[in-house]
């Protein structure tokens, strides 16, 4: 008889740096523990996954402002605490790789690496005109019955 793996998920609703960073270093963490790991990106969140670059699409006006207004990437997300106007940001990255810690970037490069799921909410992204095209490559789309589903089965579930 095989034992199942554990499993964990993280709902990240959050769109800051500092938060993203956490979320990601806990499913790493997980996964390097032979967990099964999901983690849901709802409303802000959604933005750690959005391509660096703009990605022509047909969108109305009040879905190009979200997209405007929103950061684009990994690379732009704010900081919760001291964004001093990107200043926080900067010197939180500085840090980092002055103690060889991964950027986000890298975190969530790992995280596909060791399987983590990673799961743009449906609904979300249709409230705020985001389209799959402007998302990363390599994650999966669905909504909260199918993060409902895994959560069920988990033994922690986090909200960040």
């Amino acid at each position: 008889m095989t034992q199942q793996a554990e499993k964990s998920t993280i709902v990240l609703f959050s769109g800051e740096l500092d938060k993203a960073i956490a979320a990601f270093i806990i499913a790493n963490g997980a996964a390097a523990y032979e967990q099964e790991v999901t983690i849901f990106f709802t409303f802000w969140g959604l933005n750690a996954l959005r391509k660096d670059q703009q990605v022509p699409v047909k969108k109305g006006l009040l879905e190009k402002m979200f997209g405007w207004m929103m950061p684009r990437g990994a690379g732009k997300l704010p900081l919760s605490k001291m964004n001093f106007l990107g200043a926080g940001p900067k010197m939180i990255k500085h840090v980092m790789k002055k103690h060889n810690a991964l950027s986000l970037p890298e975190l969530i490069e790992l995280a596909r690496e060791q399987g983590v799921k990673l799961v743009a909410c449906t609904m979300t992204m249709d409230l705020l005109g985001l389209k799959q095209e402007e998302l990363i490559d390599g994650i999966e789309y669905a909504g909260v019955a199918a993060y409902l589903g895994d959560a069920t089965e988990a033994k922690v579930n986090l909200f960040i």
